[in-house]
């Protein structure tokens, strides 16, 4: 199956007889505004991280047309079950910068609120919201509400017992339910060529999922195709699998030195395919972009900028003290040692 793409690396349209879209220059200007909000994000939280105000920080570097043409395909009601590198997605939302750096800097657990945001907690373990993601829409689906559920993960994700546990529940119920992967070539230093013989859209048909693959690198193309896949599965056609074939231009997380895996010309000819790259050159053949608009961007990339700087060094310290009175009934000598022990640790930081 050949990828859906609509707006090529050059940044020429090429209309899909299949996955039709008013391409229009409100919706390119909006779609460009917010890939560069969460690259501005982005890279903010990086340098926090290296200055040792985050613990750690993955990104989204690359995939911000992924993961934004999708959300924005969904009404503001759909329930998402998120992984942990979502923010561009998160950003769509409204959740702020605070509520997702909290996590990061290790004073909260989560930072948001689910259901305020229709926007599930960060799954940090691989495809466990897979499940959770499933049994959701089961809940819907018996509820007759006119919802759909999105569930967000990538393609090592995709190798787990969970997820694939979960791709043929939702089949065999015939939940509303969509599985969004972003494949981003790589699951930490694994390559996607050696982790499966058979593409990931091939193998979530073989589960009876409807499934679609899309040039993860084209927002307009990403937008359509989860538009149209969303309306079949509200209508009642049963879940779907959308393949996003995109790359991961950072590291795994902080942590992680893709320098050591993978090459630059490879990272190289990834680069020629940016996705806000490729609507800005729309933009510009097309006249939609002026000197006003860039500078409106540019200013609100700049004030989002201090933003995140400021509200991450002023987030207040956690107290994770409770945490020991709920592990057991009743406290053991251990747990009773541990919990002192955790607070002559955090009082140390303030001496």
């Amino acid at each position: 199956m050949t990828p859906v793409q609509l707006l090529d690396p050059e940044g020429e349209l090429h209309p899909h007889p299949d996955w039709p879209l008013d391409i229009s220059p409100e919706l390119c200007r909006d779609f460009y505004r917010r890939m560069r909000l969460a690259r501005q994000l982005d890279q903010e939280a990086l340098a926090l991280q290296r200055q040792g105000e985050l613990g750690l920080w993955l990104q989204s570097l690359g995939q911000e047309a992924s993961q934004i043409g999708s959300i924005m395909a969904m009404r503001p009601t759909d329930y998402v079950f998120p992984s942990y590198r979502e923010q561009a997605a998160a950003l769509c939302r409204g959740i702020t910068p605070a509520e997702l750096l909290v996590q990061w800097r290790g004073n909260k657990n989560s930072g948001w609120d689910a259901e305020q945001y229709r926007f599930h907690i960060y799954t940090l373990v691989l495809a466990a919201q897979l499940p959770h993601a499933t049994g959701y829409a089961m809940g819907v689906q018996r509820d007759g509400a006119d919802e759909v559920v999105l569930a967000y993960f990538g393609d090592g994700a995709s190798s787990e017992g969970d997820a694939n546990e979960a791709f043929n529940w939702a089949a065999a119920a015939d939940v509303p339910l969509l599985f969004f992967c972003q494949n981003n070539q790589w699951a930490i230093s694994t390559p996607t060529r050696t982790q499966m013989r058979t593409p990931l859209h091939q193998r979530a048909a073989g589960f009876g999922l409807d499934a679609h693959v899309v040039d993860g690198n084209d927002v307009l193309a990403v937008h359509a195709v989860t538009s149209g896949v969303v309306q079949n599965i509200r209508s009642g056609g049963g879940p779907a699998f959308i393949e996003a074939l995109t790359y991961r231009m950072a590291g795994h997380s902080t942590s992680d030195d893709p320098g050591r895996y993978r090459t630059d010309s490879e990272l190289d000819s990834w680069r020629t395919r940016d996705p806000i790259a490729r609507l800005e050159m729309l933009l510009e053949k097309q006249g939609w972009a002026d000197e006003e608009f860039r500078a409106e961007i540019d200013e609100e990339c700049r004030i989002l900028a201090v933003t995140t700087r400021s509200v991450c060094r002023d987030l207040p310290l956690g107290d994770f003290t409770a945490l020991f009175d709920t592990v057991l009934a009743e406290p053991t000598p251990l747990l009773t040692d541990q919990r002192r022990q955790y607070g002559e640790f955090v009082a140390s930081f303030e001496e």
